[in-house]
């Protein structure tokens, strides 16, 4: 198998302090690179600060709308490879704001994607995209080729960092490739209005868990050491394969229904007599929506190397440790 040396290989990563961020960080400085960081918030929670990774990475402090701080970040640092995983996440969150959510998500990345084209030393670009990029499709699961339609605020952002990046790679060649992957879970997320976080903490606290929607919505949900792990072995890739400008979708290819997934929280957390609300108020949800992963089997050889019930077992743990 070809593998990248990542020994003192300068590493550039955005969302740092997020959820795939510091899985990402962790791996990257066990291998060795040298990590400079964009951070915008100081989140005390974030499993960045764990001792693990103390003093072990660079921090660039400010925004990714703050463009002449990225050409300098990049061109200071030597930066060779850019992991872009910042982004305003949060359905909700968009909704009620749309606008600070294109502005992160869209006008960052662009501002990003320029000043890696001005800097001549950037050999690999991995850009987070999302399996919301699609839309809502009729014909599933989703694959590469699927359209990208997003119609709410979060979904059209992705759909826009998505052709953006592509827009990079045709027009100017710059070395981009694009993930798509399904909900991220695992220790580490701090975002309780999230159905598996939330469920968790729910039942920890001996509560009944909340499910906004109907219960029937149908997503795809993907372990975070598996995301960072997939990140890395694109960027692998990318110095061995003619990928550039491409997409992959990278999941473990199991969907469930929201009130199936709660139900194996509490079935899994062996507190069976805890029932669900369900409330019905979500609005500007996907109904149902999973990803075909058999591209990065194909072309990438690239396997999850954690079940969902092992994910599942692990993040439970954490959780428990913290609450």
């Amino acid at each position: 198998m070809d593998t990248l040396n990542w020994k003192d290989k300068n590493v550039f990563v955005t969302g740092a302090t997020g959820l795939v961020g510091s899985h990402l960080i962790e791996i990257l400085i066990n291998k060795g690179a040298n990590i400079t960081v964009l951070m915008r918030d100081t989140i005390s929670q974030s499993r960045l600060w764990d001792s693990l990774f103390k003093n072990k990475f660079n921090i660039v402090h400010g925004e990714l709308e703050n463009y002449a701080l990225l050409e300098r970040a990049l061109n200071e640092h030597e930066i060779e490879i850019v992991f872009h995983l910042a982004a305003q996440t949060i359905v909700g969150t968009a909704n009620r704001n749309p606008l600070s959510t294109f502005e992160s998500n869209i006008r960052g990345t662009y501002h990003l994607l320029e000043a890696c084209r001005r800097n001549t030393l950037i050999k690999a670009i991995v850009i987070a995209s999302s399996d919301k990029a699609y839309g809502d499709q009729l014909k599933l699961p989703y694959d590469e080729n699927t359209p990208l339609k997003g119609t709410h605020p979060y979904d059209v952002s992705k759909s826009c960092v998505d052709l953006i990046a592509q827009t990079y790679y045709n027009t100017y060649k710059l070395p981009v490739c694009i993930t798509r992957c399904g909900n991220f879970f695992g220790p580490g997320d701090l975002n309780f209005n999230r159905i598996i976080p939330g469920t968790i903490r729910s039942i920890l606290n001996g509560e009944r868990p909340i499910i906004r929607s109907d219960g029937t919505l149908i997503r795809d949900y993907f372990y975070v050491k598996d995301g960072a792990l997939a990140y890395i072995h694109l960027a692998e890739k990318m110095y061995t394969l003619p990928i550039h400008g491409e997409a992959f979708n990278f999941s473990n290819e199991i969907q469930l229904t929201v009130l199936d997934l709660v139900n194996q929280i509490i079935n899994q957390m062996r507190q069976q007599h805890i029932t669900p609300i369900i409330t019905g108020t979500a609005t500007n949800e996907i109904k149902h929506q999973y990803l075909s992963a058999e591209k990065a089997h194909r072309v990438l050889n690239w396997y999850p190397k954690y079940s969902f019930d092992k994910g599942l077992e692990e993040t439970i743990e954490w959780y428990k440790n913290i609450i």
